[in-house]
């Protein structure tokens, strides 16, 4: 599976997994969100990166 790497291992560069932590924070950092942001955005738009990002209004 291709993913994005961090010093922890690799993420998930199509979709995010609230269960995994570090991907959760990498996207916080990445976009300049909250935690909580990013869980209302998952919600509404569903997993995929892309549908996150435009709910959030970032480039992907």
């Amino acid at each position: 599976m291709a993913g994005l790497k961090d010093k922890r291992g690799t993420i998930d560069k199509e979709r995010i997994d609230l269960s995994e932590r570090q991907a959760v924070e990498f996207w916080m950092k990445r976009w300049g969100v909250t935690r909580d942001q990013i869980v209302a955005a998952h919600r509404k738009a569903g997993r995929l990166v892309k549908d996150i990002a435009a709910e959030l209004g970032k480039k992907r």
